[in-house]
């Protein structure tokens, strides 16, 4: 599976933005999928995940509220809309899949098998 990530850009603190996550190669629908996100010097962390196959959806405490994540399956597309945008979320956005993950890791990034090249989310004050 080959992940292209897209959307991100520069938007004003309360702002909005959608990020994409394009599959090739194979259908999506039975991958789980994360978003991660990496601020500046800082580790790469947990934003979202869904999978069709466990219905299972989780987001980060920071984001929740604020973010969600869906599917278009006509697509072959996961999309991470972010409203309520603070400077905090300034980040390189990433996502991942995995066929095999399990609920329990969704939030671990070293079970993915599959990521994205990132894109770039810049929040102004």
């Amino acid at each position: 599976v080959q992940l292209q990530a897209y959307g991100g850009g520069l938007v004003q603190a309360g702002g909005s933005l959608r990020l994409s996550c394009a599959a090739s190669g194979r259908t999506f629908r039975s991958y789980a999928v994360g978003w991660f996100r990496q601020a500046p010097g800082k580790e790469r962390e947990f934003v979202a995940a869904d999978s069709r196959r466990s219905g299972t959806t989780i987001y980060a405490d920071s984001v929740k509220g604020r973010f969600t994540i869906s599917r278009d399956n006509a697509e072959n597309t996961v999309n991470l809309q972010m409203n309520r945008l603070k400077p905090d979320d300034t980040a390189i956005y990433y996502c991942a899949a995995s066929y095999s993950i399990i609920v329990s890791n969704y939030k671990n990034l070293n079970r993915y098998e599959y990521w994205g090249q990132g894109t770039e989310v810049t929040v102004s004050s």
